[in-house]
């Protein structure tokens, strides 16, 4: 076990990580979304994108301590939980498929998702939600799949959230709490097919510090009037962590 430890605190890139975790949890404190857009396109640039999927969902239960409970006051919880337990039926379809799939071909998913979630926020798309309790059902089904093979399980629920009227605290408290009740459950689902040793979870404990002093701060940044001014600054980020991350640059 502590063999695994040495290999986590000998990993290449490891303080840039850190970084990269300080400021994924920073703007999800102040926004309740856009850790992973941020995350995982710039992580999976030092870590193979399994490695990175397992440490950060480990990390992030430290917002079960900085965002969760303000969150929790806030969010819908009835429509929260069944979208929560939806997801979780559908993840590990998603974590099958980031066991088969090519390291190469997963990064670029990672940036693709990840862009294409942000251009579809920047150009105000609304979800139509006629569907009701099915679409809700469908939206979690999806978060599950994106969530398991990219570690991206928030696009389809920030989308549907950012796509209604809902106030502004309801949303951030929505999204805040499915990501965070989604973490608890991704490394043990890969863990049974394989995809989680002793290292990503020492990578993961080294990593709950950074994340928990981010989401501590941008909690306390946290001001439902400046709305605007905090989905700008999560765009700009996630734009930039996006295209950085992409696999043409080597």
């Amino acid at each position: 076990m502590l063999d695994a430890l040495d290999l986590a605190l000998a990993t290449p890139g490891l303080i840039w990580v850190m970084a990269i975790s300080v400021l994924a949890a920073l703007v999800y404190g102040f926004a309740g979304f856009g850790s992973a857009l941020i995350f995982m396109p710039l992580a999976t640039i030092f870590l193979p994108p399994p490695l990175a999927i397992a440490a950060f969902s480990l990390s992030a239960l430290a917002s079960l301590f900085t965002v969760f409970p303000s969150a929790w006051k806030d969010a819908d919880r009835k429509q929260t939980l069944m979208m929560v337990g939806m997801s979780l039926i559908f993840m590990p379809v998603g974590i099958y498929l980031l066991r088969i799939a090519p390291e190469v071909t997963i990064r670029m998913a990672v940036c693709v998702v990840t862009l294409i979630t942000l251009a579809a926020l920047l150009a105000g798309w609304k979800v139509p939600l006629r569907g009701g309790r099915k679409l809700q059902l469908g939206v979690g089904a999806l978060a599950g799949i994106t969530g398991g093979s990219t570690g991206l399980n928030g696009p389809p629920i920030i989308l549907f959230n950012l796509g209604t009227d809902q106030p502004v605290a309801v949303t951030r408290g929505n999204l805040a709490c499915f990501l965070t009740l989604n973490s608890l459950f991704m490394m043990p689902m890969m863990w049974v097919q394989g995809l989680v040793d002793a290292r990503a979870f020492w990578l993961g404990v080294i990593l709950l510090g950074p994340y928990a002093l981010g989401g501590l701060i941008g909690v306390r940044l946290f001001r439902p009037e400046a709305a605007s001014l905090y989905k700008a600054a999560a765009y700009i980020l996630i734009g930039a962590a996006g295209v950085m991350g992409l696999p043409v640059w080597g």
